[in-house]
C-alpha cells in the first residue's frame, strides 16, 4: 500500500518574542567601560536579541547619597523569556558584572540594571513592578529610551516622546554613542 510520510513539526508553539527596554547605569569603576560590558553581555542571556544600545548619558546621582555622576543608557531587547524570567536573568547578570547582592538602597553601583518596559505588560507585585515606577520622573531613562524608541507606548503612562517632553534635561549630558 501507500507509505504514510510522519509528521515531525511539535505542535508545541515557541513562545512569542517580546520587547524589552532595560536601563544600564553605572557610577563606580570606571562607568562607561561598566555600561558598554553590561550592554554587550545582554546578548549572552537565554534567547535574547540585543536590538540596540542606546547612546550613553551622565546624569546626576538620585537619591540623598553623596556619589559621584552615573553614566546611563537604555538597552532595547527582543527576548523569548517572561518577564519575571528576564528580571531573574538581569539580577544574575548584575552580580556576574560585580555588583553585591547586598547594596545601599540609591548607592554608588558597579552596574544597575532595571527592567523598564516589558511588552505591553502592566503589573505590580513584590520585586516587579512594570512599567518600571521610576521612568515618568527619570530623564536619565527617559532621554535614552526616546533615543531608541521615541513612538513607544509606555502601557498606562503614555508615549515616551510626551513623557520626556514633561522633564527638563536638567543635570544631563548626552556622551553620544556607545
Amino acid at each position: 500500500g501507500p507509505t504514510r510520510s510522519t509528521c515531525l513539526v511539535s505542535s508545541r508553539a515557541a513562545p512569542s518574542w517580546q520587547p524589552a527596554y532595560i536601563g544600564l547605569g553605572s557610577n563606580l569603576a570606571d562607568p562607561r567601560t561598566q555600561v558598554r560590558r553590561a550592554g554587550a553581555a545582554l546578548g549572552s542571556l537565554p534567547a535574547p536579541r540585543l536590538v540596540r544600545l542606546s547612546p550613553l548619558y551622565r546624569s546626576k546621582p538620585f537619591g540623598p547619597v553623596p556619589q559621584p555622576d552615573f553614566v546611563n543608557a537604555v538597552a532595547g531587547v527582543l527576548t523569548q523569556l517572561d518577564s519575571r524570567s528576564l528580571l531573574r536573568e538581569l539580577l544574575a547578570l548584575e552580580r556576574a558584572l560585580g555588583r553585591p547582592a547586598e547594596h545601599e538602597h540609591w548607592g554608588p553601583r558597579i552596574i544597575d540594571l532595571d527592567l523598564l518596559v516589558f511588552g505591553r505588560e502592566r503589573r505590580e507585585e513584590p520585586g516587579l513592578t512594570l512599567p518600571h515606577g521610576g521612568i515618568v520622573e527619570r530623564n536619565f531613562v527617559l532621554y535614552p529610551l526616546c533615543d531608541l524608541a521615541p513612538d513607544l507606548d509606555v502601557p498606562g503612562l503614555g508615549g515616551a516622546a510626551e513623557l520626556k517632553g514633561r522633564l527638563a534635561s536638567e543635570g544631563l549630558e548626552c556622551l553620544g554613542d556607545p
